[in-house]
């Protein structure tokens, strides 16, 4: 554009309010045909707020300045965040070497987290050769260590690197260990059964204390020990004390509840460690929001246990549960309760191991009118590739297969053969992980 009267500049006197100087600022200014806005932007270095101006040039030259009040900006986000992140607190984060991917997923939600590493080798004789980088670095720090129990070769070298960081002079200690494995199989059903479960428990009840205290433990949708005692007088004994014992449980877990289950599994731990049960159920809410038929959803709970657990995180949704009934050797699946006619209806459990019960209840799901069929389990096991007996539906046949089937990175062996095939999808831990290492 030309300019109607060239002048070299124009000299700004703005007075701000009584708190701030008096400035004088040379602005170069070249008149134009219509009258120009120059927004503008002004920040007080003594409160760190900001707010926008507006400087409105008339026909005369002047420069009229109008104060806007301070509001929500890029730059005020920017300060809340840096203000955020100077009061995170930072975590030196050990992992194994099977959650390498979901540690740097971890690293990469948090700025607050840093990365350490363990060089795990072995000697001639098969033992763990174990060496904790930088050691002398993380006295002083909060650290933690992410683990895989995938199978009981690996838990003595893990156990190793996790009884050893606390005595390295760190002013905290947080074990996270997403799929408690020991007990999904479990049943105490007559004397001279052995409670794994309650042993791998006692066996992190006793890791050293840190110099900050006892041992935190994430730990996410753990799987309940289940007993069952053939009668005799002692087992009568013992049932008449267990079944004391449930029911102080329930009475205390009535009034205090995590993320909408019991919190009975709290009592395999001892009183050196200190229990954090998170869920990925927030998750699987997430992901249900982006389905085009989110409206339309139903979950299905494929025993009491299921509902038990997980129905109160899940009581917005209409709700269907189905039971399993022994016939024999034979194990049935009913529904029990619930209308999936019409619905895309959602199967949730906590954890899949040869995913029979599941294929069970989508057939009787499929019968009874379900349009879509879908599941949810946190932990992925699925031993011996079991995860292939599950089919994608082909654009809407629930009864020869799953739209989708979602599951969380808690089993890293099972995400690498699943991962892009349909219908499984990951949905990762690491951001609840990261906010957990906050608490």
């Amino acid at each position: 554009m030309s300019a109607v009267s060239p002048s070299p500049s124009i000299l700004l006197t703005s007075t701000k309010p009584s708190n701030e100087t008096h400035k004088t600022i040379i602005i170069p200014f070249i008149k134009k045909p219509t009258i120009p806005t120059i927004q503008c932007e002004f920040r007080s270095f003594e409160n760190n707020s900001s707010s926008y101006q507006n400087l409105i040039a008339d026909s005369s030259n002047r420069i009229h300045i109008i104060f806007k009040p301070p509001s929500s900006s890029p730059l005020t986000t920017a300060s809340s965040m840096d203000l955020s992140i100077k009061h995170s607190k930072r975590v030196c984060l050990f992992y194994c070497s099977e959650m390498k991917d979901l540690a740097e997923r971890i690293a990469s939600a948090s700025d607050s987290i840093e990365l350490r590493g363990i060089t795990w080798r072995t000697f001639e004789d098969g033992f763990p050769n174990l060496f904790i980088s930088n050691a002398h670095g993380i006295r002083g720090q909060r650290v933690a260590f992410l683990a895989s129990f995938s199978s009981p070769g690996v838990i003595f070298e893990q156990l190793s690197i996790i009884y050893a960081l606390p005595k390295l002079f760190v002013s905290s200690f947080t074990l996270v260990l997403p799929f408690f494995p020991t007990g999904t199989f479990e049943r105490m059903e007559e004397e001279g059964d052995v409670a794994t479960a309650f042993t791998l428990a006692r066996i992190l009840s006793n890791i050293p204390i840190s110099r900050g205290g006892p041992t935190s433990l994430v730990i996410f949708d753990i799987h309940a020990l289940q007993v069952c005692l053939k009668s005799s007088f002692v087992t009568v004994l013992s049932c008449v004390f267990i079944f004391v014992f449930v029911f102080v449980i329930l009475i205390f877990a009535k009034y205090y509840r995590f993320n909408g289950f019991v919190l009975q599994e709290r009592f395999y731990f001892g009183d050196n460690i200190l229990p954090c049960f998170e869920s990925g159920i927030p998750l699987l809410l997430n992901r249900l929001q982006k389905l085009p038929d989110s409206d339309n959803i139903a979950i299905a709970f494929p025993d009491d246990g299921a509902w038990k657990r997980f129905h109160k995180q899940l009581q917005h949704f209409p709700t269907i549960v189905c039971i399993k009934v022994r016939e024999g050797d034979q194990r049935i699946v009913r529904l029990k309760e619930g209308d999936p006619k019409g619905r895309h209806v959602v199967i949730v459990d906590d954890l899949v191991q040869s995913g029979g019960t599941l294929l069970e209840c989508q057939k009787v799901l499929a019968n009874h009118g379900a349009t879509k069929i879908s599941a949810y389990v946190t932990h992925g096991i699925f031993p011996n590739s079991t995860w292939e007996r599950f089919k994608h539906d082909a654009g809407g046949n629930p009864e020869n297969g799953m739209t989708y089937f979602w599951i969380t990175d808690s089993c890293p062996r099972t995400v690498k053969q699943v991962e892009n095939k349909s219908p499984f999808e990951i949905l990762s831990l690491a951001a609840p992980i990261a906010a957990a290492l906050q608490v």
